[in-house]
């Protein structure tokens, strides 16, 4: 076959492929370009052809990491690299690349060639799906945390104490934050405090501030938390590991809306809204006496319950892959997700830490991860230990499975195992709640 016979059968082959594709020679430039990479770029193949790679393409890695240049220096190839280019117009697309060297009959290289595939439809379906299930910087498809989605902006405009109920790790913090974010307050001070990992005496200078000469080392005066916050929101986390004494003063506040930094002797006016988070139970804490029945039901105006992440494994892989994103950017690594045997060990891990925790083990992996995806290996030791070997085989029960299980042991527990309480507490029927418990071999509690 002739070479203008040989070239044009290539030609027509490249142009029937749905990836761009375009060779460089050994000086970069541009030596064959199909339409599928005009349709991508915008350029035309006469523009392009004769160009230097990097004037045509003005991708985020051309001039610090080049994958073709890596590969025609190393001769390993390169595989679905995402990156971003800028078309003829100047608008971002993301494609993903692979890269490999081009040789002639006496493997000496000539060039090099890179096909690309547009990621664009693929980017608009993750954002579309991520919005669906995305309020504020809150991430669930979950039907109990989508039924707090629906509510939060009537919460916010209430300006109404709001008591905030979920383990560590749940996300309370979010919650608030998107209150405050979403209420009128939101041009003022938003303003955390820790209470339980400070003593009665810190915590109360730490809320209320003091004046000089109140104490030996008090200098000068000291802003409170209070004032710091003062037409704005106050966010006391911990709130069920007040002392006593300290619940008290907290109750002045929020009956009188005034307050006493220490060393005062007139009170001041507090215009603060408070939304108040703990991982216990304060209506258990009032009936064993450790928390104050009339503190709680100022702080309890509104309550939002936030379900473990072991009771919305739903929202596991969606978490994942935000995790993922987040740190993508942050550490510029392009990883593009978890391996199905991650997956499928991570939806069965019961999450002690919850959220948090899953964000931790997402983190420790990108540390070990050099790759596109993260393997077992990545994991931490003492998620990689729970897997079960049984005659060479890992042994992986049903995650929704185990999770309705766990559901509904935890409800029977909490309501001393009562059926008819703990069905309406799933918001089933009676009777369909003793079949469950039949099929899943749960025992009267």
């Amino acid at each position: 076959m002739k070479k203008n016979s040989q070239d044009h059968f290539l030609s027509t082959i490249l142009d029937s492929v749905a990836d761009g594709v375009f060779t460089v020679d050994t000086d970069w430039r541009i030596t064959s370009f199909n339409k599928a990479a005009q349709r991508i770029t915008g350029v035309p193949p006469e523009e392009a052809i004769g160009k230097h790679c990097y004037d045509v393409f003005q991708a985020n890695i051309c001039q610090t990491a080049c994958a073709l240049k890596r590969t025609m220096d190393s001769g390993q190839q390169v595989i679905d690299l995402p990156i971003d280019v800028l078309n003829s117009q100047g608008k971002r697309v993301p494609i993903s690349i692979s890269t490999a060297v081009l040789r002639d009959q006496k493997s000496k290289v000539v060039g090099g060639v890179e096909t690309f595939r547009d990621l664009s439809a693929i980017e608009e379906l993750k954002k579309e799906i991520t919005k669906r299930y995305t309020f504020m910087d809150i991430i669930s498809k979950n039907h109990k945390i989508q039924d707090i989605f629906a509510i939060l902006p009537d919460v916010a405009e209430s300006d109404s104490n709001v008591l905030i109920q979920g383990p560590s790790g749940s996300g309370k913090e979010l919650f608030a934050r998107a209150i405050h974010d979403l209420s009128f307050r939101k041009e003022k001070p938003y303003v955390v405090v820790s209470c339980g990992a400070l003593p009665d005496t810190l915590l109360e200078s730490e809320l209320f501030g003091y004046l000089r000469g109140a104490f030996t080392d008090a200098k000068r005066d000291k802003p409170g938390r209070f004032a710091i916050a003062e037409g704005g929101t106050l966010f006391l986390d911990e709130v069920g590991d007040i002392s006593p004494a300290m619940q008290v003063k907290l109750l002045r506040v929020l009956q009188e809306r005034e307050y006493e930094p220490l060393g005062a002797i007139t009170p001041v006016k507090a215009d603060v809204r408070i939304i108040a988070a703990t991982n216990k139970n304060l209506a258990e804490l009032v009936k064993t006496g450790e928390f104050r029945q009339d503190l709680y039901y100022r702080l309890n105006v509104i309550r939002i319950e936030l379900p473990s992440l072991s009771r919305r494994r739903e929202d596991i892989p969606l978490l994942i892959e935000h995790f993922i994103g987040s740190f993508n950017l942050k550490r510029g690594k392009h990883i593009s997700g978890v391996s199905a045997e991650v997956l499928k060990l991570l939806m069965r891990h019961d999450f002690p830490g919850n959220v948090r925790e899953l964000e931790n083990i997402i983190e420790h992996a990108f540390v070990l991860c050099r790759g596109k995806q993260i393997e077992l290996e990545h994991l931490p030791e003492e998620i990689t230990g729970q897997l079960e070997v049984a005659g060479g085989q890992e042994v992986v029960g049903d995650p929704l499975k185990e999770s309705e299980s766990k559901a509904i042991r935890e409800t029977l527990r909490r309501n001393n195992g009562h059926r008819g309480r703990t069905a309406q507490a799933l918001g089933i029927h009676p009777s369909t709640l003793w079949r469950k418990m039949k099929r899943l071999g749960i025992e009267e509690i």
